[in-house]
């Protein structure tokens, strides 16, 4: 399933884009007045294959997974609090949730890596196991672990493009999830870990340090191999930072867009990312976290992020909070009028 997704990624329209821009520059405006709406508009245009296109069914996809290396401490939450966020997802009660039906969208939360088995009415249980392993001892997960959560990823946006959706979302919950995020980033930068380790749900400046050395421990031992992002995720990652990079290339292969969220969600886009780097003409960064590797990571990726608001939530809401932006994008393009329409005069004094 991996391999027959990467192979239908393919570029964006390029004609369509052309028509897009052509529209942009006859509307009642200022040529490139509007910035990034409108690269955000002729992006649209490029993955969708239409000059004007329209948002349909918008999804905010959250992956949930466990952490062995959370036995660490590096984590200012214990484990438990996981599943009891996803219960809390799926009664409605979360930010993602808020600001999701703010946007108009549907939540799906699945359940790829959850340490304890939940039952409950709407989650997608794709269980690939109870967990990873603690990597800062040995591997996080088997390489065919790693690749069953990319096409749990893989699986999940196929259904939810079969059931109408236009766009996702992709965010995410594991407690513990910022330190295997941290050791992509910096597998993947080159940059030293005091430049990419942060505070994630919030540790005391005494614990960083902590988080840092079970990094650098999980690398040293693990000997991860950044021309092979499978091996990388296998021995650092997390099982949903694999989900989320297949939906992200399942979204590709089937030319729907996916707004990337925050820290833990660029590090799934930087694997999906070196996996197919076509992949990455349908994404969109949505904002730039309090994390430090989180520019990083969307420099490394090629990302530009539509907001700053200092957000650290995760679970993908900054990256809802971008569907509103994207939609107004798109009405720009296709409803305000061009010069012509309009009787305004092109000359310029």
């Amino acid at each position: 399933m991996l391999e027959k997704a990467i192979t239908r990624i393919e570029d964006l329209d390029y004609e369509s884009m052309e028509r897009a821009q052509r529209r942009l520059d006859n509307l009642t405006k200022p040529r490139g007045s509007l910035g990034m709406l409108e690269q955000l508009a002729v992006q649209m245009a490029g993955i969708t294959r239409n000059p004007r296109p329209k948002l349909g069914k918008k999804v905010s996809v959250v992956m949930a997974a466990d952490h062995g290396v959370v036995a660490e401490g590096v984590s200012a939450f214990p484990q438990e609090v996981t599943p009891q966020m996803v219960i809390n997802f799926l009664n409605g009660g979360a930010a993602i949730n808020v600001l999701s039906r703010h946007a108009g969208a549907e939540v799906v939360c699945v359940d790829v890596g959850v340490a304890v088995d939940l039952d409950a009415p709407g989650l997608k249980v794709r269980k690939v196991k109870y967990g990873t392993d603690n990597f800062a001892c040995g591997p996080a997960m088997t390489r065919e672990e790693a690749v069953r959560a990319i096409e749990v990823g893989i699986e999940v946006a196929y259904e939810l493009i079969e059931n109408g959706a236009s766009i996702f979302a992709i965010g995410e919950m594991g407690i513990g999830n910022t330190t295997p995020s941290s050791a992509i980033v910096a597998l993947y930068s080159g940059r030293p870990l005091g430049e990419v380790v942060g505070r994630g749900t919030g540790i005391g400046e005494d614990r960083v340090p902590v988080k840092k050395n079970a990094i650098e421990r999980g690398i040293k031992i693990n000997k991860p191999d950044v021309k092979d992002p499978i091996d990388v995720v296998s021995k650092v990652g997390g099982l949903e930072i694999a989900g989320m990079a297949g939906c992200m290339l399942g979204a590709a292969s089937r030319r729907i867009p996916v707004v990337v969220d925050g820290f833990i969600s660029s590090a799934a886009a930087l694997i999906a990312s070196k996996i197919e780097p076509k992949a990455t003409n349908y994404m969109i960064g949505s904002h730039l976290s309090q994390e430090p590797g989180h520019k990083i990571a969307l420099d490394l990726i090629g990302l530009r992020p539509l907001m700053h608001l200092d957000m650290r939530l995760g679970e993908g809401t900054g990256a809802v909070l971008a569907f509103n932006l994207i939609e107004a994008a798109l009405r720009i393009l296709d409803e305000m009028a061009t010069f012509e329409d309009a009787g305004v005069s092109t000359e310029i004094a």
